[in-house]
């Protein structure tokens, strides 16, 4: 069993950043498939981003390439979610997950735990 913890969320103003956390226990992540889902009020929850056991391949959304960054430190049992830019669009509960046999990393069936999410409201 895998417990993830996201922290890092708050209040800020357009073109503002955060980082984002997600703090793992009960199992090593280090073969795991790292995700980054958000959900905005009345929306269903959708990819953000996703990072690879090996952290060599990593894959985005189109709506945040160039301003999010995914990484993780598998020392620390912890991925990031490095945003910057913020947008009022990107206001949602950002949630962690993780998957062992994650073929397609978009799909949140693909992912075994989540978090309990952390919000990250963005004003214009």
């Amino acid at each position: 069993q895998v417990q993830l913890v996201e922290s890092g969320g708050g209040l800020v103003q357009a073109g503002d950043s955060l980082r984002l956390s997600c703090a793992a226990s009960g199992r090593t992540l280090s073969t795991y498939t790292l995700g980054w889902f958000r959900q905005a009020p009345g929306k269903e929850r959708e990819f953000v981003a996703a990072i690879r056991r090996s952290g060599a391949s990593t894959h985005y959304t189109d709506s945040v390439k160039g301003r999010f960054t995914v990484s993780r430190d598998n020392a620390k049992n912890t991925v990031y979610l490095q945003m910057n830019s913020l947008k009022p669009e990107d206001t949602a509960v950002y949630y962690c997950a993780a998957g062992l046999h994650t073929i397609v990393a978009t799909q949140r069936s693909n992912y075994d735990y989540w978090g309990q999410g952390t919000q990250v409201t963005v004003s214009s």
